[in-house]
C-alpha cells in the first residue's frame, strides 16, 4: 500500500484528472479545453446537472466531449517507461518502450535536449532530434514528456531578441522544422496549440516566413495549416507582420515544384482571410488578387476551388472588388472555371459574379461577362431543376442586368419573355 501510494504522487499532475485527481484512464476535452476522466465529468454534466466547468468554472453551453487520444498514450507510455516489469515477462515479450533501441534514443534525446540549453551550438542537435523523432509516435510522445517543447519554443522565440544572429536565426528554423513533425489536433491536450499561440510564437513564425530559406517556410506553412482549425487570434500577425507576410505566402501559393506546400498555403490563407475583414485588405495590398487570378487558369481541381475561394472573400471587400475588375483577365479566368471544374468551384463562382454585379455594374463589366461566356453559362444554371441558393442568385442577376445582356443576339428569346424583356 505504501509503494502504491508513493507512485501514485509521482504521477505528473497533467495526467490527473481535475475532479478525482486520479491518473486518468479515458481522458476527454470538454469545450473548455479542459480534460477530465471520462466518467466523472460526465457525472458532472448529467447526473449532478451541472453547467460549469470544474477546473474554470466557466458557464458551458456546449456539452459535448471529445476522447484525448494524445494524452492517453502519453499516459501509456509514461507508464510502461517508469513501471518495473517481471524479468519473466519481459524477456518473453518485451514492451516497446523498453526495448535497448528506445532507452538508446530515449537517452541520446534527453542529451540533445540538454545540449540545446546550454551550447550555442545548436543546428546539429536539432538535426540530430529531428532523426530521432521521425522514428516514430512513441519518440514523440517521449519528446513531448521530457519537456522538448518547452524548450523548442525557447529556441524559436529567440530570433525577437536576437534577430541579427545569424546562428539563432538557424536554429528557430531547425527548430520548427522539429515541431512540424509532432501531432496537432483539437484532440491534443492543448499545450501544443497553446505555445503556438502565444503572439511570440506566431511573430517568430511570420518572420521565418518572410525571410526564411525555402525549407524553413514550407516546415512554418505546414504548422499553419495543422493550427488552422484552433482558435488562433490571426490579428496578431496580421498588425505587425501582415503584408510582408501575405507577400511570402502568397509566393509560396505560386510554388510550382512543391505543390504541397501551395495547397497548405492556400489553406491557410482561407483561414486568415475568413477571420476578419482586416486580413483582406492587407492581402489584396500585399497584391492577392492578381496573383490568384493569374495562378487560377492552370491550378488543378483541388487548387482552383481554394484560389476561388480566397477570390470569393476578397471580392466580399470594396478593394478586392476593385482589384478584381481591373485585372484584365479576371472574368475570363472566372467564367471559364464554370463548370469545368467541380460543381463546388461553380458556386463560388456564381458568388463571385453575384457581388461584382451587385456593387460593380459598370458596362464594361456586364459586357465582359456576355463576351467571355459567364452569361451564356449563367443562363444554363437557370434551367437546371430544383431551387438552389446558386439558381435565385443566377435569377437575382439577370433581373438586374437582363436589359443590358438582352440587346446581345445570342441572349436567349424565351429568357427576354421571362423577365418581361420582350422587343417591342
Amino acid at each position: 500500500m505504501e509503494m502504491e501510494r508513493s507512485n501514485q504522487m509521482e504521477f505528473p499532475q497533467d495526467f490527473r484528472c481535475p475532479i478525482s485527481m486520479e491518473l486518468m484512464k479515458e481522458p476527454v476535452i470538454i469545450s473548455t479545453g479542459v480534460t477530465y476522466e471520462r466518467k466523472n465529468i460526465e457525472k458532472w454534466f448529467y447526473s449532478y446537472k451541472k453547467k460549469t466547468c470544474p477546473a474554470t468554472m466557466q458557464i458551458i453551453e456546449n456539452f459535448g466531449i471529445t476522447p484525448n487520444h494524445t494524452l492517453k498514450r502519453l499516459i501509456l507510455v509514461w507508464q510502461n517507461s517508469h513501471s518495473p516489469s517481471p524479468s519473466s515477462s519481459s524477456s518473453s515479450s518485451p514492451s516497446p518502450s523498453s526495448s535497448p533501441l528506445s532507452s538508446f534514443k530515449r537517452d541520446e534525446m534527453v542529451s540533445l535536449l540538454k545540449t540545446l540549453g546550454s551550447s550555442p551550438f545548436k543546428v546539429n542537435s536539432l538535426r540530430k532530434l529531428k532523426e530521432i523523432i521521425e522514428l516514430g509516435d512513441e519518440m514523440k510522445l517521449d519528446f513531448m514528456i521530457l519537456g522538448g517543447l518547452e524548450v523548442l519554443f525557447q529556441l524559436i522565440v529567440q530570433i525577437l531578441i536576437d534577430g541579427s544572429d545569424f546562428m539563432a536565426f538557424r536554429a528557430c528554423e531547425e527548430a520548427l522544422g522539429v515541431l512540424q513533425h509532432l501531432p496537432i489536433s483539437e484532440e491534443d491536450d492543448g499545450k501544443v496549440i497553446e505555445l503556438f499561440s502565444k503572439p511570440e510564437s506566431m511573430k517568430s513564425m511570420a518572420i521565418i516566413l518572410q525571410r526564411g530559406s525555402k525549407e524553413a517556410r514550407v516546415s512554418t506553412i505546414s504548422i499553419l495549416k495543422n493550427l488552422a482549425n484552433s482558435n488562433f487570434n490571426w490579428n496578431i500577425v496580421i498588425n505587425d507582420q501582415g503584408i510582408g507576410m501575405f507577400k511570402s505566402m502568397l509566393e509560396l501559393a505560386s510554388d510550382e515544384i512543391s505543390t504541397k506546400a501551395s495547397s497548405s498555403t492556400l489553406q491557410v490563407l482561407i483561414k486568415i482571410l475568413d477571420s476578419s475583414k482586416k486580413s483582406r485588405s492587407k492581402a489584396i495590398e500585399a497584391g492577392a488578387m492578381c496573383t490568384l487570378i493569374e495562378l487560377l487558369p492552370d491550378s488543378t481541381r483541388s487548387k482552383c476551388e481554394k484560389i476561388l475561394q480566397i477570390i470569393k472573400l476578397l471580392c466580399e471587400c470594396a478593394e478586392g472588388r476593385v482589384a478584381f475588375i481591373e485585372h484584365r483577365l479576371g472574368i475570363g479566368a472566372v467564367s471559364k472555371k464554370l463548370f469545368n471544374v467541380s460543381e463546388m468551384a461553380s458556386k463560388i463562382c456564381v458568388k463571385i459574379f453575384s457581388l461584382i454585379c451587385s456593387f460593380h455594374p459598370t458596362e464594361k463589366v456586364l459586357e465582359e461577362m456576355m463576351v467571355y461566356g459567364a452569361v451564356k453559362k449563367l443562363v444554363v444554371l437557370l434551367h437546371m431543376s430544383g431551387p438552389s441558393s446558386t439558381k435565385n442568385r443566377t435569377l437575382d442577376m439577370f433581373k438586374k442586368h437582363g436589359s443590358s445582356w438582352s440587346r446581345y443576339p445570342c441572349f436567349p428569346s424565351d429568357l427576354k419573355e421571362y423577365l418581361g424583356l420582350q422587343c417591342r
